[in-house]
């Protein structure tokens, strides 16, 4: 049957129903859509609203219009009708939302008229004792320090006072939007309050300097509590109950108020249909407020602060950051405010979205530590890189999730939800322990505070911007409660970063970063006064924090270094390059006290970032980095993972890259490849103890000169490999195992790799892991146990050269195992996933077999247990 209202279609308004239709078809009923001809379609069964044909219902009947309304109707399925019931709940969440829009509006008023009426309250008596033979203030003073405070108070009081029954006795199909439209109309008040803004500024803070007594009332103006009034020209405070609020602070409320006026505007329309009365109105209401702030934003920009100095002058907010603070000996997630007189550090409450000041420093007693300077600090529980590595893994693990789930369900399940929560409890863990690089400072009574940042760039930026606002003249002072309340409540609308620096904290449509290679030229530098030994370092930005990827050879006595070093930098989401240039000090008196190493001077830094155009072009892009003065030239290319591992076997046969082993084993008749016995054999030699051996990237262009010799098979490849910086050894030994036609460890074998990693049963696991093992050819099998051999041999050497077992087990695992393309189609997943379910699984697979005791040939061979799956 047909909806109830249809049947009624010419009845008089009153007796149209005014509740939400009721009348739930089954599938496969006809439905029918009413369209009136005043526009306005609404469909009384598929979206479950009112059983009205418009909303503009008693017009349209009364009208007769109604009378011409056309029905059109037709068969429902149930996924339509499932659809259109998921659009009525949504309706009536975004009505919802709206309601409470209001009600925040609605408190933020009431805080706003108090605030209003505190800054009004001291104003009738100092016009009464105007006009006595005592005056505290002139007439003049007066009308130019409260100018328009009044009128203000009066526009937002009427708003209140009719917005306030509306929403206490709410229907959303009640009209808000004329109250809106004049307000915005009123705005003009502001206009004049804005521009006598600075000289009411200027003559509170005379009056204050020549008048004790509105000196008294400038400092202790408040919330209604303190009423100020004039006794014989003699300024006498009542009730005084919670303390007082500066007249310059609270003079400042409507300038702060009216740059916010747009804010609620646009979080009304966001949530109220666009068919409802108020949405032109509210449009129209933006569209003013929008005009009046362009028309006053250069003014107001200047004197967006919260509080008033001494002088005067005002405190402003220059830079802010999450940073980890070391507090009792452990690391606490801090938010860190740097004003032009003080560094605040505080908590952000999450759920209240509200700051709790821990401490702060006045810039005049702000000392900061350098490296050589500090004292020994307290030992600081630092996580094992594995750790760190095994949190990355879960969360692209988790990344991988999202992405299958957001096809499924286009993002909006409960499963998504949870998964959110997974990644940004992950993200926070990662950035809240990965931090190693110490920032200390003290005040004047020798309290110390510690800092952990992620990189040495983030550490210089700090001190620079400290030390530059160092060089005013600064002033001692101490904040009382109150001045301390404000500043830090002041920060919620100040801070320039809102939310702590993980991917789950991006919107769906910001970049994903880059994932692959990035190939970096690192070419010259001058602009240098001195002549100096000089080198660069290269940082990315991953999982929320930077990481030191590249460093170049040290260039000595020179002001033009020219390096010409090539880099291969591995891209895992990264956003921003940073460069930066080091003079290399020799001097021994200057070492970190922490791990004895010698502290080497910043010259400058900069960044570049990395956008997705970048990812589009295959060339080189040359680039000059301005720093401190100082010119620093790069090219950069980019290169996808996908095609940056694309196994593509060599043209030519004589040579070793791109080569299958077991050919290059039998031209050789070896058992493991010359390059990889001779790699091994150096790196052993004097890598081991390298900082970062294996991860750090070496030299491109000495990288492909080795390739070079070791494919030619010229004489001076043993001289080459002795005179070459280690981690360009290292790189080779990477490179020619990336290079390889098929891994190392085969594509045949490479599911059953995947599958047996994940085995639960411990002796299963083993059984199948060993077969897998023994199932390798020869060439393989042999040089994959020497390469184990050699890594085991790397991580003993771990508390020098911070290579772990995963460590290796991460550089190599992908290298090792990643199938050719063929074989490896059905294991791709989008290149944003860089750290996918496979890559892990390669990680594991690895990591098995390097925390597996030592193997020998001759027992793998001699067992005869079979593993029974087909490989």
């Amino acid at each position: 049957p047909p909806c109830p209202f249809l049947l009624n279609l010419q009845i008089a308004s009153e007796n149209l129903p005014l509740g939400p239709c009721l009348w739930s078809p089954p599938p496969s009923t006809r439905l029918c859509i009413v369209l009136c001809p005043c526009q306005a379609l609404w469909d009384a069964n598929l979206l479950n609203a009112n059983c009205c044909c418009c909303v503009n219902r008693s017009n349209c009947v009364q009208s007769g219009e109604l009378l011409n309304a056309k029905v059109e109707c037709y068969t429902a399925n149930n996924t339509e009708y499932k659809n259109n019931n998921n659009s009525d709940v949504e309706l009536e969440k975004g009505l919802e939302m709206r309601k409470l829009v209001l009600s925040g509006v609605l408190a933020s008023e009431e805080i706003y008229i108090n605030q209003l009426e505190a800054l009004l309250v001291p104003l009738k008596p100092l016009k009464a004792a105007a006009t006595t033979s005592q005056p505290v203030l002139t007439n003049q003073q007066i009308e130019t320090i409260f100018y328009k405070v009044q009128e203000i108070h009066d526009v937002h009081k009427q708003f209140y006072d009719c917005l306030s029954p509306k929403v206490q006795h709410w229907d959303h199909r009640d009209s808000v939007g004329q109250l809106f439209q004049k307000l915005a109309g009123e705005l003009g008040v502001y206009k004049a309050f804005v521009d006598n803004y600075k000289m009411a500024m200027e003559m509170a803070e005379k009056c204050s300097q020549v008048n004790i007594n509105f000196k008294k009332i400038s400092e202790v103006s408040g919330n209604g509590r303190q009423l100020l009034g004039a006794v014989g020209g003699v300024i006498a405070e009542r009730e005084r109950g919670l303390g007082g609020v500066k007249l310059s602070a609270l003079l400042y409320k409507p300038i702060d108020r009216v740059t916010r006026s747009t804010l609620v505007l646009h979080d009304l329309l966001k949530h109220t249909p666009t068919d409802h009365p108020d949405y032109p109105l509210l449009q129209d209401a933006l569209r003013i407020s929008q005009n009046f702030l362009s028309s006053i934003n250069e003014e107001i920009s200047s004197r967006r602060t919260p509080v008033t100095l001494a002088k005067g002058e005002n405190r402003q907010l220059l830079k802010d950051g999450f940073l980890v603070e070391i507090s009792e000996g452990t690391r606490k997630l801090r938010h860190v405010f740097l004003f032009t007189d003080l560094l605040l550090c505080a908590k952000l409450k999450k759920q209240a979205q509200q700051y709790d000041c821990k401490w702060y420093i006045p810039l005049s007693d702000l000392v900061i530590l350098s490296a050589e300077e500090s004292e020994h600090s307290p030992q600081v529980h630092t996580f094992p890189d594995h750790e760190l590595e095994e949190v990355k893994m879960k969360i692209s693990h988790i990344k991988n999730e999202m992405q299958r789930e957001k096809k499924s369900s286009k993002g909006q399940s409960r499963a998504m939800e949870r998964l959110k929560k997974k990644m940004y409890e992950n993200e926070s863990w990662l950035l809240l322990h990965s931090p190693t690089i110490p920032f200390r400072i003290h005040n004047k009574n020798g309290k110390g505070y510690q800092f952990l940042l992620s990189s040495d760039y983030e550490r210089c930026e700090w001190r620079e911007a400290i030390e530059k606002l160092q060089k005013k003249e600064l002033q001692g002072f101490v904040l009382s409660s109150l001045e301390l309340q404000m500043l830090t409540g002041s920060c919620v609308k100040l801070r320039t970063i809102h939310n702590i620096p993980v991917t789950s904290n991006k919107e769906d449509d910001e970049s994903p970063g880059l994932y692959g290679f990035l190939h970096v030229i690192v070419r010259s530098a001058k602009g240098f006064e001195n002549s100096a030994s000089l080198y660069c370092t290269l940082e990315v930005d991953s999982f929320g924090y930077f990481v030191s990827k590249a460093k170049t050879r040290v260039f000595r006595d020179t002001n033009e270094p020219h390096w010409n070093e090539e880099f291969e930098i591995e891209l895992e989401g990264s956003q921003s390059l940073r460069i930066l240039c080091y003079e290399k000090s020799y001097d021994k008196s200057k070492l970190n006290k922490d791990d004895n190493e010698i502290v080497d001077k910043i010259m400058g830094k900069g960044q570049v970032q990395l956008d997705s155009q970048m990812a589009q072009t295959r060339s080189w892009q040359t680039a000059v980095i301005e720093m401190n003065g100082i010119e620093v030239e790069l090219s950069m290319k980019f290169t996808s993972r996908d095609l940056s591992l694309k196994r593509t076997p060599s043209k030519k046969q004589t040579g070793v890259f791109g080569v299958k082993i077991s050919v290059v084993t039998k031209r050789e008749r070896s058992k493991v490849p010359y390059l990889v016995r001779q790699c091994i054999e150096e790196v052993e030699k004097r890598g081991i103890e390298e900082v970062g051996i294996y991860r750090i990237s070496g030299v491109a262009t000495d990288i492909q000169a080795l390739k070079s010799a070791f494919d030619m098979n010229t004489k001076d490849m043993l001289v080459m490999l002795s005179d070459l910086d280690i981690n360009a050894i290292a790189g080779t030994l990477k490179l020619y195992f990336r290079e390889l036609p098929e891994p190392l460890l085969t594509d045949r074998l490479y599911p059953a790799f995947v599958e047996g990693i994940a085995l639960s049963d411990p002796g299963a696991k083993e059984n199948c892991m060993m077969h897998l093992l023994r199932s390798l050819p020869d060439p393989n099998l042999n040089t994959f146990l020497s390469l184990l051999d050699h890594m085991k041999g790397v991580a003993e050497k771990e508390p020098i050269n911070k290579m772990s077992l995963h460590n290796l087990a991460t550089v190599f695992g992908p290298t090792l195992l990643r199938p050719s393309e063929s074989e490896s189609k059905s294991h791709t997943n989008s290149v944003s996933d860089i750290w996918s379910h496979d890559v892990m699984a390669q990680v594991q697979v690895l990591l098995y077999y390097l925390q597996h005791p030592p193997i020998s040939i001759t027992e793998l061979k001699r067992n005869t247990l079979y593993f029974s799956t087909d490989v």
